[in-house]
């Protein structure tokens, strides 16, 4: 693991300080849960924007939902 410095706002630590003592979990905890979840969401829009270009750029296919269903035999 790589130890990391990192200057956070009182605001912010006040917060995360509290936080951590109400549930008994250290700081560390939740500023890694903290940067992980939101490396996740960037991940996740990235990767939207990036299948938008495609889409876009006739690189890829979209389907309608009637045609997923119909393809996966799925229509009653």
């Amino acid at each position: 693991m790589v130890a990391v410095s990192l200057r956070l706002p009182d605001e912010v630590f006040n917060r995360l300080d509290e936080l951590s003592k109400l549930t008994g979990r250290s700081k560390t905890f939740y500023m890694i849960k903290a940067i992980t979840d939101h490396i996740e969401d960037l991940e996740d829009v990235y990767l939207a924007e990036q299948r938008l270009l495609d889409v876009r750029a006739g690189k890829s296919k979209t389907y309608t939902l009637d045609e997923v269903e119909r393809n996966l035999g799925l229509v009653d």
